[in-house]
């Protein structure tokens, strides 16, 4: 059987995701990079709880880490924007190509 979804890689992704605190991570990545501080704040959740689940995404590619300075701004990686039928407001997907994750509403 043809593997469609390459489920190694798609398997990888979805493990990554599977925690609710990494999709809160994601939601709040979903506008731009953010340090790990910031995300911390805005989860109001522990820094080194906020950076294991980082490393996770790290590690499974959802997410990668720029250095800047002192500090690590992160972000979701393999965003891809689309439009709405308006063609207007935009929508934020993550797109693994075996699925997909929509972060904005409709």
């Amino acid at each position: 059987m043809r593997d469609k979804l390459n489920s190694q890689r798609c398997s990888k992704f979805l493990r990554a995701l599977a925690d609710p605190e990494r999709l809160k991570i994601i939601q709040c990545l979903g506008p731009g990079p953010l340090t790990v501080g910031e995300i911390s704040a805005r989860l109001n959740s522990p820094l080194a709880n906020v950076s294991h689940h980082l490393k996770q995404l790290r590690i499974a590619g959802v997410v990668v880490g720029r250095k800047r300075g002192r500090q690590v701004h992160y972000e979701v990686a393999g965003r891809v924007a689309a439009t709405t039928g308006q063609g207007r407001k935009a929508l934020d997907v993550l797109d693994f190509g075996c699925c997909r994750l929509e972060l904005g509403q409709k």
